[in-house]
């Protein structure tokens, strides 16, 4: 009998010891799918996708855990926590909760769900999916697809919003391809409801990324999760407005230092900060107002001050106030995002932040000490002093890059779309994502494709490098030295900074033998098709479609050292311009030789290699039929795109009364077409129709007029530098 007890006592023990080490190592599956410790150690094969300084090494959360145990006593309550933590992917990274081998099999595509009959969707939603659609990462077969978009309205997960999806978490569930949510990524502005507004969406996301507004950073997911703006119905889908400081505007200072205007919340969550902003308002220079008067029920809970505050903000306009303070103050409302935060970005008002614990949008890739001033809720008192204490200098540099920003990343919805699938791309791809300075400086991430390069000095906008490639497009056979084409190949070779010769050939007869070209210092190349041209290592292109009876060397070189300092820019010759018909109301172009121009003719000008790659494979194939199709249009779209890019307007150069009277009688107005029809009233009918498409596509008209021109003939002074170094343009 004592045997027996002695082995009974032995039994336990072990079986407790048994549940100690499994329970108090909290030794469990990664995920539903049973991805093990071990499995978690072990680099997934899509590990050359990710970037490899900083990245976030695979871990175990087991491990962490255990660790955590050495050194704290958790409770069994505790180690449940953390289990379900695990099972809701509560500490999931790109190492651990996402499947690079789609990505590595089928590139970087993203499959949207097919819309439910029946299913309500909000027009924010609808933006978000039509953005997608629309992007170069779209995929219709779910096959080919690396990530994954809910056709399922999932932005507001407030119970009391009218746009609530009812039994999303069975409807989430229910679908084929939701594997618990890996390589899918969900879309959210509101989540949680009156009194506490939680972050819960109302389903397990499971392994699913979350792009959300208002994320706190003890819900952030590192590397993982996204955070995006709010923004309201009303934010256009694509273009979007322009940031409303003008001409880099000197002194940085405005009417007001610091205002805000918005609802004072009586009890409940978010009431703290905008309680006590009455405190620091001084009614001059510190505009602080807030109304009592929202909810149906805001008379119950009125205090001594509604009235006086009530009365005060009705005497204020915001919009005024927006544009004419140096600072906006953007509290934490219910939620800890607001709407006056892109409101403040767009008005160059540089945003104070009181929002404790609020991950602020795109924090990954975007560096906010350059563009907000970040507070604490539990200092509003020391608020004025500090922005008081800000310089002037840094005040005008902060007021740019809120510009800059709002341009680059947040003014349509198509813009934070687009920016929250590149930061995934980012992170997919190991040695070719794009660095900080691409993404916090002009023209920004979204125009730096990394797929390019990821060298800064092969982009236009950072610094330029020596020497062009010069494209000629021949038409005609050459069966003469004298022809003019011939002597546009000795012009070109004669200049300095000219490193090779690409003759694209669009003539029905071959191309004569080596010996009847020209004797040339630079390499001369004959291609058939443009898609071929490649002009690497030289940043530069120059395109001479019809200015080969024209150009000499000497402007030439006067053009690219031009370009040299403006390699964002489009550098040429022929000149044309855009306008508003108001009568049509539409977008019209004109030819007519005047002093304001808009468009620089590629047909004759210099520009950055990049925007070929970028016109190549950024922009849209409809587009690009259209103008094979006409033969037309291929330079407005050109100037379209790098305008959308620099934001800036081309640089004319070197002007000449002979130009404009050969142009007139000899030269198309349309780069693809070689026969002259000047007057053809159909050639002009068909640059109207690409004029309206392409602002259609761009969402908004990037083109921006300019009277500037840069020619030395022009500078008669005595100390002209330029006009001394390039005289020879003057005997032309």
């Amino acid at each position: 009998m004592q045997a027996k007890k002695r082995y009974l006592v032995l039994f336990f023990a072990g079986v407790c010891l048994l549940l100690l080490f499994c329970f108090g190592g909290i030794h469990v599956p990664l995920s539903r799918r049973g991805l093990s410790r071990r499995h978690a150690r072990t680099p997934h094969p899509g590990a050359q996708w990710r970037r490899s300084p900083g990245a976030v090494q695979p871990y175990s959360a087991c491990e962490q855990d255990r660790n955590d145990d050495a050194n704290d006593h958790i409770s069994p309550r505790q180690k449940r926590d953390a289990i379900a933590g695990l099972f809701s992917g509560k500490h999931c990274r790109m190492e651990s909760c996402f499947d690079f081998s789609l990505c590595e099999r089928n590139g970087y595509k993203v499959y949207i769900y097919p819309h439910q009959k029946g299913e309500k969707m909000s027009e924010s939603y609808q933006n978000i999916l039509l953005s997608i659609e629309g992007s170069r990462f779209f995929t219709p077969d779910p096959d080919r697809a690396c990530l994954f978009v809910l056709g399922l309205d999932t932005l507001d997960r407030d119970q009391l919003s009218p746009h609530y999806v009812h039994n999303l978490k069975a409807k989430v569930q229910s679908l084929p391809l939701w594997n618990d949510g890996k390589n899918h990524i969900i879309f959210n502005l509101y989540s949680g409801t009156w009194p506490d507004y939680t972050e819960d969406l109302g389903f397990d996301i499971g392994l699913a990324m979350l792009a959300k507004a208002s994320i706190s950073t003890e819900k952030f997911r590192p590397r993982f999760d996204i955070s995006i703006p709010l923004f309201s119905k009303e934010h256009p889908r694509t273009g979007g407005e322009r940031g409303y400081l003008k001409h880099h505007t000197i002194p940085p200072f405005r009417k007001y230092l610091l205002v805000f205007k918005g609802k004072r919340y009586l009890t409940g969550i978010g009431s703290g900060t905008r309680n006590a902003l009455y405190h620091v308002h001084n009614a001059e220079d510190v505009v602080l107002l807030t109304t009592c008067k929202h909810g149906k029920d805001w008379q119950k809970h009125k205090d001594a001050r509604c009235d006086k505050d009530n009365a005060d903000y009705d005497k204020y306009d915001y919009r005024e106030m927006l544009y004419n303070s140096t600072f906006c103050l953007v509290p934490r409302g219910r939620r800890l995002g607001s709407f006056r935060f892109l409101e403040a970005l767009q008005a160059a008002c540089v945003p104070v932040i009181l929002s404790n614990g609020w991950e602020l949008p795109f924090s990954e890739i975007i560096d906010w000490n350059t563009a907000a001033v970040i507070g604490d809720e539990r200092l509003l008192l020391q608020v004025p002093s500090t922005v008081r204490s800000i310089h002037q200098d840094k005040i005008l540099s902060l007021r740019q890059h809120t510009q800059f920003l709002w341009e680059a990343y947040f003014n349509s919805v198509e813009k934070i779309v687009l920016t929250t699938l590149e930061i995934i791309q980012d992170r997919l791809l190991q040695h070719n994502a794009r660095s900080n300075l691409m993404w916090n400086s002009l023209p920004g991430g979204l125009f730096a494709l990394p797929q390019y390069s990821t060298y800064l000095g092969d982009f236009p906008f950072y610094y330029a490098k020596l020497g062009f490639t010069a494209v000629i497009h021949v038409v005609t056979p050459l069966v003469s030295q004298s022809q003019p084409i011939m002597k546009l190949l000795a012009a070109l070779a004669k200049s300095q900074y000219c490193a090779q010769v690409i003759l694209v050939w669009n003539c029905d007869k071959p191309f004569p033998a080596k010996h009847r070209w020209p004797v040339t210092s630079v390499p001369v190349f004959v291609i058939e098709g443009e898609s071929q041209v490649n002009p690497h290592p030289n940043p530069a292109l120059l395109r001479c479609d019809y200015c080969s009876i024209y150009i000499v060397s000497v402007e030439v070189e006067f053009a690219f050292t031009v370009w040299r300092s403006f390699p964002d820019r489009i550098v040429g010759y022929p000149a044309r311009s855009h306008f508003w018909d108001s009568n049509k109301e539409r977008w019209g172009y004109t030819s007519k030789w005047t002093n304001d121009y808009s468009m620089v003719l590629t047909g004759a000008a210099i520009y950055h290699k990049y925007y070929h790659y970028l016109y190549t494979t950024y922009l849209p194939a409809s587009l690009k039929t259209m103008v094979n199709q006409m033969s037309n249009c291929e330079d407005i779209l050109m100037n379209f795109l790098v305008s959308s890019v620099s934001k800036m307007p081309p640089i004319k150069v070197t002007q000449k009364k002979q130009y404009k009277e050969t142009m007139m009688a000899q030269v198309s107005d349309a780069p693809h077409s070689r026969a002259s029809r000047w007057a053809d009233p159909d050639h002009f009918a068909q640059r109207q129709t690409c004029m309206n498409k392409f602002a259609n596509w761009f969402g908004t008209m990037p083109l921006v007029h300019s009277q500037m021109r840069l020619d030395p003939v022009l500078f008669k002074d005595q100390v002209s530098i330029l006009r001394k170094k390039y005289r020879d343009i003057e005997r032309v």
